[in-house]
């Protein structure tokens, strides 16, 4: 980097070269770093993918979990309408509620559709359920949308990608 930012005639003074072939060297380095700002990027973006890939998993075993003991769920939600609980403690599990008051930052260890229930919640019931103030909770929240947010754009990155590598041929 410090050889492509140096003024060429500078350069070709100190290496005893003309300025053409400095002029070749600096591109070329500039190629090189070029290259390699390419080649993280895509290691970058080859861990989103493979992330997204991990979550898409996670969100379609959730799917078909639930739909395998119904039931189950059900008395748990049909006991619990006649106590005098928040909407809160009803719409959110106890797990979830715990990941909620025990981690240092909740929302990245919350699946996708536990940020929603906890975005869809009122942030005064919210508060009441964790026991805290209503503002701590409302940052919760925000902390949630962002970081629901920032996965459903992953999501569509990937979308792109795979919709981008349809059309071209697999490489032998």
């Amino acid at each position: 980097k410090v050889l492509i930012d140096v003024p060429c005639s500078d350069l070709a003074e100190e290496l005893a070269q003309s300025e053409t072939k400095v002029q070749v060297l600096q591109d070329t380095l500039q190629q090189v770093l070029d290259r390699r700002e390419e080649e993280r990027q895509s290691r970058q973006l080859l861990e989103l993918y493979l992330e997204a890939l991990k979550t898409e998993d996670s969100i379609l075993s959730k799917v078909a979990e639930p739909q395998a003991a119904p039931r189950k769920e059900m008395d748990v939600v049909d006991t619990g309408t006649s106590s005098t609980d928040t909407s809160a403690t009803t719409a959110l599990s106890n797990q979830v509620l715990a990941s909620l008051k025990e981690k240092p930052a909740p929302e990245l260890c919350l699946d996708s559709q536990d940020l929603e229930l906890v975005l869809k919640e009122d942030a005064a019931g919210l508060a009441s359920a964790l026991g805290w103030d209503t503002q701590k909770a409302g940052a919760l929240q925000e902390a949630c949308e962002q970081e629901l947010s920032k996965r459903l754009r992953q999501v569509q990155t990937l979308h792109s990608l795979r919709s981008t590598s349809k059309g071209k041929k697999t490489l032998p």
